[in-house]
C-alpha cells in the first residue's frame, strides 16, 4: 500500500529514457519536494546515458524489479504507446501510484483495461493514477479556462485547436501497429482534452466526424499524416481539431475559444516573445524545428509554456496530499473513446456516436 508522503521528498521512478522523459525532467526541475531516484529503459545504453545526463543516481533495464521496490512513491510511464498497457497493469497489481503519458493507450479497449486496473488499485490501496496531458496544464490554457469560469466569455459555442509539426522524432511513431494510429492518434489527444477542458467535462462529446489521409509520408507510414476531427458536445457546441505531420517551421500549437460574449486565443509557439535572425546555427530553437538559422522564434522555458512543469507539480502534490489528480486514467480513457469514434468516422465518412 502506498505510504503517505509528508515530511520528505516524493521519490520518483521514471519509466522511460527518451524524448518525453527529457521534457518530464525539465518540468520536474522546478518542482519542490521531489527527487528522481531511478530511470528505466529497455536499452542499457540509453538508460545509462539518460541517468548520466540528468544526474539520476540509478538506472535499470529490469522493470519487474523496479516496480517491486517499496522505496518509490511515484512511477511515471514515459514509454512508447505499445508499452503502456502492460506497464500500467504491472503497477496496478503492485498498488503503485502511477502517471502515464498521452495517449493513454492505442485504443479504448486498452485504455479501459488500464483505467479499471488502476481504479481497482485505488480502491484497494489508495493508489492514484494521473493522465499526463500537458495541454490542459499549459499556463495559457489554464488562464483561458479561468476566464471562461469567470463568466466573461458567456456560453462556450465553438472551439478550434491546431497541433501540427513536420513529423514524429522517433521511428516507432510511424508504425501504426505500435502507436494505434497516425497524426490523429498522436496529436488529437491534446486537442480533444483541451476542448473538454474549455467546455467543462460535464458537457460530453456525443458525436465525432473525421477525415484523414497520407498526403506526404506515403513511404514512411500506413497511417494518416493529416487529419481533421469535428466534435459535437451535448450542449450543442462544436469543437474542431486540425492535426498534421507535414507542417514546417516547428511545433504549431494554437487554440481559439469563441463564446456568446467574446473570444480567447492562445498561441505559445508562433507568437513567442523572441524573434531572431542568424546566418549561423543558433542551436535548439523549439520542439520539431526544421532549421536553426535564418529567421527563428525561440521559445524560452519551453517545458513551462507547454505545461510540463505544472502537470508534474500537480502530480507530486497529489502524492503528498492524497488528492485525486484532475487528469486521471478516466480522462485518458474518454479521449481514447473519442479517438476511436474519429477513426470509425474516417472509415465510414459519417458522424459517429461516442459510445461511453
Amino acid at each position: 500500500m502506498p505510504e503517505p508522503v509528508h515530511n520528505r521528498p516524493v521519490r520518483i521512478a521514471l519509466i522511460g529514457s527518451g524524448f518525453v522523459a527529457n521534457f518530464y525532467l525539465l518540468g520536474l526541475a522546478d518542482v519542490n519536494h521531489q527527487e528522481v531516484v531511478v530511470n528505466y529503459s529497455r536499452s542499457a545504453k540509453r538508460a545509462r546515458a539518460f541517468a548520466a545526463q540528468w544526474g539520476i543516481p540509478e538506472w535499470t533495464t529490469n522493470l519487474a524489479a523496479l516496480v517491486s521496490r517499496d522505496d518509490i512513491d511515484l512511477f511515471i510511464i514515459a514509454l512508447p504507446n505499445e508499452e503502456h498497457l502492460a506497464t500500467a497493469l504491472l503497477l496496478a497489481r503492485h498498488n503503485r501510484h502511477q502517471v502515464c503519458t498521452k495517449p493513454l493507450a492505442r485504443n479504448s479497449a486498452e485504455a479501459r483495461t488500464m483505467f479499471r486496473a488502476a481504479q481497482s488499485a485505488h480502491q484497494r490501496a489508495g493508489a492514484l493514477h494521473g493522465y499526463a496531458e500537458t495541454e490542459v496544464f499549459s499556463p495559457a490554457v489554464v488562464k483561458a479556462r479561468q476566464t471562461i469560469e469567470s463568466g466573461a466569455l458567456g456560453r462556450v459555442l465553438w472551439v478550434r485547436s491546431r497541433e501540427s509539426h513536420s513529423g514524429p522524432h522517433s521511428p516507432h511513431f510511424w508504425d501504426v501497429d505500435k502507436t494505434g494510429g497516425g497524426a490523429l492518434n498522436d496529436l488529437a489527444c491534446h486537442c480533444i482534452e483541451a476542448a473538454r477542458y474549455f467546455y467543462g467535462k460535464q458537457d460530453k462529446v456525443v458525436e465525432a466526424m473525421a477525415w484523414g489521409d497520407t498526403l506526404v509520408h506515403t513511404k514512411r507510414t500506413k497511417g494518416e499524416d493529416n487529419a481533421l476531427l469535428v466534435l459535437k458536445f451535448s450542449s450543442g457546441g462544436i469543437a474542431h481539431c486540425e492535426l498534421s505531420w507535414t507542417t514546417k517551421g516547428g511545433l504549431d500549437l494554437r487554440n481559439e475559444i469563441h463564446g456568446s460574449e467574446g473570444s480567447i486565443f492562445t498561441d505559445v509557439t508562433r507568437s513567442t516573445p523572441i524573434t531572431s535572425f542568424t546566418s549561423k546555427t543558433a542551436g535548439y530553437v523549439i520542439e520539431k524545428a526544421d532549421i536553426d538559422f535564418g529567421w527563428t522564434r525561440p521559445l524560452p522555458e519551453e517545458a513551462f509554456a507547454y505545461g510540463y512543469q505544472a502537470e508534474m507539480r500537480h502530480f507530486v502534490e497529489c502524492v503528498r496530499s492524497g488528492q485525486t489528480p484532475r487528469e486521471n486514467y478516466e480522462d485518458g480513457y474518454i479521449v481514447n473513446l473519442i479517438l476511436d469514434a474519429g477513426y470509425k468516422s474516417m472509415r465510414s465518412k459519417r458522424w459517429v456516436r461516442v459510445a461511453y
